[in-house]
């Protein structure tokens, strides 16, 4: 935005460039109708990577946020008027959306009205066995789900279940059927918010996964136990990563796991990562087949599973 008084044609056009550039690296000292260069210095030597914006390095991961979820969350509610009403206690996230539709299909899921996320909606449904859960639907991808994770657990969440669609990477089986993720490779941006650098996201409770797991013998569809891969850029998965993902042992491909683990072990906030492997990235037709009612049903019953795991008691080593 130009200065007061300032054209915008006046306004300075701003360049990154690497310390001790000449003149002749300048490009022209008026670009466009008299307009200005403003430049701004980077030293090459420090951050390693030319011009290009440190997204690893100088993350200051023990400083806390200035921007907190639960300063949004109450203007929100005071712009739209909300009671402070608690989310239920276990909630998940829904990236494709099919639990939701098929809730709202069956008249099965409620609006919560206390939900304030100016993004998305929450709806409570009552699961067998377990009692209300809330459920958010489509918020795919690394950032999305890690915004919806923060505000669910500044109102009231205290288990957060992820069910996402994944592509195949090491076959271990015919399609679909379900990874209960250990860890994930840190192929997208919001994990380095949260940790330093690493290959992996580790899931931070090894024994809530155990005790998951133990839970999940009797579901219908074959629950595996082992390592995705978190993209950011579902279109950019070449022949060259895949193969990568594939040395690294990684069973499926998705969008949320790494970085809603790392938010998970800087935050304490128990978060449980599934992968629903029903793809072979669209390589062959009739892929994405998900079975009964999109696979809603057999979602829910892993999300059933989950929530008897967390609230199982840990067992003696």
């Amino acid at each position: 935005m130009a200065e007061p008084g300032v054209s915008q044609n006046d306004a300075p056009h701003i360049r990154v460039l690497p310390r001790g550039a000449g003149m002749e690296g300048r490009g022209p000292a008026h670009p466009a109708h008299g307009a200005r260069w403003a430049d701004i210095v980077v030293d090459e030597k420090a951050n390693g990577a030319g011009v290009a914006w440190p997204i690893v390095g100088d993350k200051q991961h023990d400083s806390p946020s200035v921007f907190r979820p639960e300063a949004l969350l109450r203007e929100a509610r005071r712009q739209r008027e909300l009671a402070a009403i608690a989310v239920p206690a276990i909630c998940m996230l829904d990236p494709d959306g099919d639990v939701v539709r098929y809730l709202k299909r069956t008249g099965a899921g409620r609006i919560h009205e206390g939900w304030a996320c100016y993004h998305t909606e929450l709806l409570a449904f009552d699961l067998d066995g377990i009692g209300e859960v809330g459920i958010v639907g489509c918020a795919v991808g690394a950032p999305f789900a890690v915004l919806v994770a923060e505000q669910l657990f500044a109102s009231g969440c205290r288990l957060l279940v992820s069910v996402t669609s994944a592509g195949q990477i090491n076959p271990i089986g015919p399609t679909p059927y379900f990874v209960l993720i250990d860890r994930a490779l840190r192929d997208e941006g919001t994990s380095y918010h949260y940790l330093p650098g690493s290959t992996f996201a580790e899931a931070p409770d090894t024994s809530l996964l155990d005790r998951i797991e133990r839970a999940g013998r009797s579901l219908p569809e074959k629950l595996h136990r082992g390592s995705t891969w978190t993209t950011d850029a579902p279109y950019r998965e070449t022949e060259a990563a895949i193969a990568r993902a594939r040395d690294l042992g990684t069973l499926a491909v998705e969008m949320e796991a790494a970085a809603l683990y790392a938010f998970s072990a800087t935050s304490g906030h128990p978060v449980v990562c599934f992968a629903h492997v029903t793809n072979s990235m669209a390589q062959t037709e009739g892929d994405f087949e998900k079975g009964e009612a999109d696979g809603a049903k057999a979602t829910l019953a892993v999300v059933a599973a989950a929530a008897r795991g967390w609230s199982a008691p840990p067992t003696a080593s």
